[in-house]
């Protein structure tokens, strides 16, 4: 009889240790997804600059567009947390949705190799960010379900498991997002 109460305590606290194990891995997974988003957003705050100067040699007078650009991109870069650097995201986004439609108005621009290759290295960055931000809401997604499901919603907040936010694009990025991309020729 005490064998078999030993078993079970045993294995109870085997059940434990994997249940902890396993949330431990799901928030590392979570942090690794979200150091990619970090890795793919520093890229595309690096690229910023180059863009703002050469649309500036061609559009000058549109100097308010150009400090709403570099104001976006420093508190981009400041930006701390998911949920923070989320929002700033949403304002760098919509100012550089406003830096790119100069080109309309600019032909000169619009035609300026340099220009065209910093719109491609955006356009690539921003492929990578979107499958970032998947993968990291995909991880955060898995690591949440875990932490509200049974056993773990009765010892994960004793051990610093809570749930996480996920990077949210906002509604007027992911309209943008859902948009077919326009070809003209």
């Amino acid at each position: 009889m005490g064998w078999i109460v030993l078993g079970v305590i045993v294995l109870i606290v085997l059940w434990f240790f994997g249940a902890y194990n396993g949330l431990v891995s799901m928030n590392q997974r979570a942090n690794q997804a979200f150091a990619d988003i970090d890795v793919q957003l520093k890229q595309r705050h690096d690229l910023i600059p180059n863009l703002v100067e050469t649309v500036k040699g061609y559009a000058a007078h549109e100097k308010d567009t150009l400090e709403a650009v570099i104001k976006a991109r420093n508190a981009a870069i400041s930006a701390q947390g998911p949920e923070a650097q989320a929002e700033a995201e949403k304002g760098l986004s919509g100012a550089l949705g406003r830096l790119i439609a100069l080109s309309e108005a600019y032909p000169d621009l619009k035609a300026n190799q340099n220009f065209l290759d910093l719109q491609g290295q955006l356009a690539t960055i921003e492929d990578k960010l979107a499958a970032a931000r998947r993968f990291f809401n995909n991880a955060v997604g898995e690591f949440n379900a875990a932490v509200q499901s049974i056993p773990a919603v009765f010892f994960a907040k004793n051990f610093g498991f809570f749930t996480r936010p996920f990077f949210d694009v906002g509604e007027t990025a992911r309209a943008q997002l859902d948009k077919a991309p326009e070809v003209k020729f």
